[in-house]
Formats: structure tokens, sequence, C-alpha cells
């Protein structure tokens, strides 16, 4: 009889073997990671030792969390298992299983994080969680952007290299033959389930948002626990995360710094925010409104760019109403829709376009209507994702999109037309190329033209997306980049304008063209001034081309229209027409996922969700912030007036059709 060799009692050589050893693998490659992406954003990293310091150790005590987590199903396996069963052909090919599959996942997560890191600066956060929603968008865009049957390689390959290094090490071998009792599996496997959850109990992903430095709290943070904690709190409530100030005086606050110089107040209700806007003799010309997808202002030559990409914006500006110093609102397309319908700040959490119960919101839609404008939503890509077609339905918009029969599609009580296949001539996981969707808008124009009513378009583009594909033969630079996309995108907007001029409808139509958001986010600060200054135009509007500087957000762009077309209606946006409003009321407001924020008299207000509140000065050269020791309690308390009463407002139904009318 072969004598069997006793096992020594140590926790790599044990039972416990491999689940020692793929937690050690697990948060060696986790801090390297964490170090590749501080060496990565070097430049935008406030080199403080004590920050970065802690920045790892609360790095460390989230990997031990997530590994811990990855573990737990087995350890607790560990534990049950009969002592007779261990080295058996079911312990066996449970075990190569369970760790085949989390090592599958481990290095999947490990890898994802360093294209989302390249795309958004970030962690996983609230974008990866909706992508998850809208598998073919977003498989599909990961198709076409990286090489797949490659990734799959690499990852089984890992997957198999891991394995031996475990074969090597005897931690196979230890696992199967040290057949120690309940007593023993109990020390071993106790400590590590109750760590674990303590430690998912205690750790939070705001604890590592003490720095004003985005790129040191997020080096601190693990990607899977901050996709979780973003599934978790993927919609956030003022009142209890946010800073607060009475109510009565919020509203008082408020109605004090939206009020216009051509408007009154409809009613004397403190929580009223309804406003009489005296326009004059109106002017009703057929309006479309482009939306291109990312498209920074440091893309334009008059914001100093000299790569000649964007050369027929650059001439549309010079003969339009340009804007030079207009902010989006957030980081995300439905921020930019939201900013641009509803003209309120954004609320944190979710945009309202993604939100359950916005249907019938006082939009620039209600306006329209009441003006006999038929509104569209003209987009290439399928409405379902991000819930636009909901949004946009509800706000009374007809939808023109692809439609790709996703079964899950939302209910539409507008008309829904189908952009049929052989309307496409390109087409990526996104949507169809930009030069097909202005096709649609022409389409639908003639259409409307030919009823003698006058239409409002919403076109939303998506070429500028990864993986910035496009039709070949248009432009002089590849595909697959950034700078390709947007000079596709340039080139596909003045093919419009050019063949709108040929329309009988032309001479009557204004085109609104803007930014969505800006091409990235990232940067020294959690909020990055810089990366939300995109380029906004009026084109077509019988007045003399100028560019206008005055300090403004996307809220305020279709007010800002409004009054140039004289329009006489009562609304209770929070955007203004910055022509009937003097320059030191200015403002424009800047906000992401969490972190929400008023730029005034180059002063910049944050508040966020541990209720927060602090103030920056602006650097006039390079937007640079500087943080104040001391807070101006005016620009305070408008910043969170602003955010408080508009959360409060979607929250509770006030900003319903119906109650702004009344």
């Amino acid at each position: 009889m072969k004598r069997q060799t006793k096992i020594p009692d140590c926790i790599f050589r044990s039972r416990f073997a491999l689940s020692y050893s793929v937690l050690a693998i697990y948060v060696l490659l986790s801090t390297l990671s964490r170090i590749s992406f501080l060496i990565w954003s070097w430049t935008n990293v406030s080199w403080q030792g004590f920050s970065i310091i802690k920045s790892f150790v609360l790095g460390f005590a989230y990997d031990i969390a997530v590994g811990l987590c990855f573990l737990f199903l087995y350890n607790l396996y560990l534990l049950i298992v009969p002592k007779k069963l261990i080295g058996s052909a079911f312990d066996r090919v449970f075990t190569y299983a369970y760790f085949a599959l989390n090592l599958f996942i481990i290095y999947f997560s490990l890898i994802a994080e360093f294209p989302f890191w390249d795309e958004f600066g970030v962690r996983f956060n609230f974008i990866a969680v909706d992508y998850l929603i809208y598998t073919y968008e977003v498989v599909s865009n990961i198709n076409q952007s990286y090489p797949i049957p490659l990734i799959i390689a690499v990852l089984l390959g890992l997957i198999a290299l891991t394995f031996w290094l475990l074969k090597k090490s005897h931690a196979f071998t230890y696992a199967f033959h040290s057949q120690i009792n309940f007593g023993k599996r109990l020390l071993n496997a106790l400590p590590l389930m109750l760590l674990c959850i303590v430690l998912i109990s205690l750790l939070t992903n705001k604890q590592s948002d003490y720095n004003n430095n985005t790129v040191i709290n997020e080096v601190g943070k693990n990607g899977v626990f901050s996709f979780f904690a973003a599934f978790r709190s993927n919609e956030l409530d003022y009142d209890k995360f946010y800073p607060q100030i009475n109510e009565r005086e919020a509203y008082a606050v408020v109605r004090q710094q939206l009020l216009q110089n051509n408007q009154s107040f409809a009613s004397a209700k403190p929580e009223d925010l309804s406003r009489i806007t005296s326009g004059g003799v109106e002017n009703r010309p057929n309006i479309i409104l482009v939306t291109i997808e990312s498209f920074s202002g440091s893309f334009l030559k008059a914001f100093g760019n000299t790569d000649d990409i964007s050369p027929n914006y650059d001439s549309l500006a010079n003969k339009s109403i340009f804007f030079t110093n207009l902010y989006a609102t957030g980081t995300r397309t439905v921020r930019g829709m939201e900013a641009l319908t509803l003209c309120v700040p954004p609320t944190p959490g979710n945009s309202i376009v993604r939100r359950p119960n916005n249907e019938h919101i006082f939009s620039i839609a209600t306006i329209m209507r009441q003006k006999g404008y038929q509104p569209y939503f003209i987009y290439g890509g399928d409405g379902y994702f991000d819930n636009m077609n909901t949004f946009f339905g509800g706000q009374g918009f007809d939808i023109v999109d692809r439609d790709r029969g996703n079964p899950l599609s939302d209910e539409v009580s507008t008309r829904r037309y189908q952009i049929a296949d052989d309307e496409v001539s390109f087409e990526n996981a996104w949507g169809i190329c930009d030069e097909d969707l202005y096709t649609q808008s022409l389409k639908y124009a003639d259409r409307s033209f030919a009823t003698g009513k006058p239409f409002f378009q919403f076109v939303m583009t998506t070429s500028n997306h990864r993986p910035f594909t496009f039709p070949k033969g248009k432009i002089n630079l590849p595909q697959g980049n950034r700078n390709g996309a947007v000079k596709y995108t340039d080139y596909a907007l003045g093919k419009f304008i050019t063949e709108a001029r040929a329309k009988p409808w032309f001479k009557n139509t204004v085109f609104v063209v803007v930014a969505d958001h800006c091409a990235s986010s990232a940067g020294k600060w959690e909020i990055n001034i810089d990366k939300h200054h995109i380029p906004a135009l009026i084109f077509n509007l019988p007045v003399a081309p100028i560019k206008v500087k005055r300090l403004m957000s996307q809220i305020d762009l279709m007010p800002t229209l409004f009054g140039y077309l004289h329009w006489n209606y009562t609304s209770a946006f929070y955007g203004k027409d910055i022509n009937q409003t003097p320059a030191s009321e200015d403002r424009a407001f800047i906000g992401n996922y969490r972190t929400l924020g008023l730029l005034k008299q180059n002063v910049f207000t944050q508040i966020n969700d541990r209720k927060q509140v602090k103030q920056f000065n602006v650097s006039e050269q390079n937007q640079q912030l500087k943080e104040l020791k001391t807070l101006n309690q005016a620009l305070a308390k408008e910043t969170i007036a602003s955010y408080q009463t508009a959360s409060e407002r979607f929250k509770n139904g006030q900003m319903k059709e119906k109650r702004t009318n009344n």
C-alpha cells in the first residue's frame, strides 16, 4: 500500500491553498492595475504623498473585500463538503469549474478596466451599469472596436497559465489531499467569510472620494466594487444625500435668479416658478436642432485647434450667432438631451431621460406644440437605448429611428417611423452614419413642409462615437480614431446644410447646432470645467452674425432662441434668454452623476452626495481650479437652491405640463 504523505499545516499548504493563492493573485494584479492607472494619468495627479498612500491602503481593503467575494462560495463549499469527498471526482470537477469561471470574470474585469479608463478616466461607474442593459449596442460596439477573438484567447491563456502556476506550486495537490476535519476547516473558512461580510458592510465607494483630485480618488477604488456600488445607487435622492436650505428660502432665491427683464410671475405662490414671457411680434420658422455626439469645443479652430478637423462648423460659425462660452450640463448624451429639451439643471443620479414617470413634462416641445409645430425626434440607432423613445414620445415627439425590433422596446404613444434598410448606406453599433441620418431629416422636413405646418426636429448624431467608423472615401483621415470621426461628422454636417439650401423650406428654417457633451471629462478635478466647454450656434436667422461671449449652459440655448424669435409663452424653465438678463447674472450649471456645480463670476460652487459644499476660483487662462477657504454664502445658497428645487419639482410631479400651465 502506498504511504500517504502528511501535508504540513500551513495556509498555502492546506485544503484552502487554492483560496489563499487566488486571493493573493487577485490582490497583486489589482495593485499592479492601480499603479498602472496612476502612471497613466500622472499629468492629472496632484502629487500628495499621504493622499496617494491613503489611496493605496483603501484600495488594498477594496481588493481584499472583492477577492473574498469571488471566493465566498468556494470557502463555504470547503467548509461543508464531507471529509470523505475531499479529492473525489466531484470535488475536482467542482473546483476546476469554479476557478475557471471565477478567473475568467477576474481577468475580464481587470482587462476591461483599461479601455474604460482610457475612455472616461475613472473606474467602472453607472455608465458601465447602464451599458449592461443595452446588449446590442454595447456588444456590437465592443466587437467593432476590439479584437474579440484575440481577447478571448488571451483570457483563456491567462486561465491556463494560472492553473499551471497553481499546479507548479502544488496548490491543487494540497487542496485535494489535505483531508482536514470540520473543526480545522471552520478555523480557516469562518474568518475568511466573516472578513468578507465585515468589509463589504463597512466599505463604501464614497470613502475613496476624500480628495479634490479625481485621479487619486479613482486610483484608490476597485473596478468591481465600484461597478456594484453604482448598480446599487443608480438614482440618488437629493434630500438624503445633498445639502439643503429652508424650502421657502430656496424658492425665493430661485424666483429672484430666474426672472428675466421681459418676464413676470404667473402667480405669487412661493413655489410657483411659472413666468409669463413677453416677446412681441412672433416669428415662427421651421427649427432643426442638431445635437452632435461628443463634439468638444477643443475640436474647433475658433478655440485653438490646428488639425483642421471642423472646417464646415468653423465656416458656419462665422455666419451664425456663435456661442463661445457655453457649457454642457453633463458628460452623457441623455444629460444633453435633458438640458436642451427640459431646460433644467442636471439633477443627481440618472438623467430624467432615463427615469420612470418622465412623460408629459413641460418642455420645449410643449411650447412648440402650442405654436402649431409637430416635434420629431430623429435618431440613427434604436431609440430604445437609454430610454430615448419613451422620453421623447412622452413629450409628444414623433419618433424616427432604426427600430431594430428590440423585444424589450418601450411603448411609444406617438407615431414611430422605422428607418428602412434600403435607406442605410453605412451603419455601426450605435446607428447609421451621419449622412444617412441627415437624409432622414431632409425627408421628414419635406413631408412636414408639404402639410403647410412648421416643423421642429431634434436630430441626434452618432458617428463621433467609438468605434469611430464611417463611410470610406469621404475624408482624408482613417477610421478608428477620434480625429477621423470628428472630421467625418463635420463633413456630413456641411453636406447637410448644402443639400438643405436647395429645399424650398430652407429660407424659413433655423438651424441650431450644439454638442451633447464633450469627448472626455477626465482630468484633475471631480468636475473639469474645461471638459464641459462645447460649441453651439444658431444659423439662418435674419440677424447679423455675432459671437456671443456670455457665460451659459445648454439649458439656456433654446430659451435664447425663443427670444430671438420674439415668442410669447409661459414656462417654468430654469434656462434663461441671456439677452434678457444682465451679464452679472450669467451662470452655467455643470455636473456629473454625483457632483453638481454652478459656475458664476469666476467661482465654481460644487455640492456632492456627502452634503459638502466647496468653492473654487477658476483661472481665466486655463480654467484650473483653486479651492477657496471661505465660502461665498450667496453663491452657495444659489447653487443649493437651484438643484434642491429642481430635484423636488421632478420628484413631486411639479414639472408636469398640467402643473405649469395652471
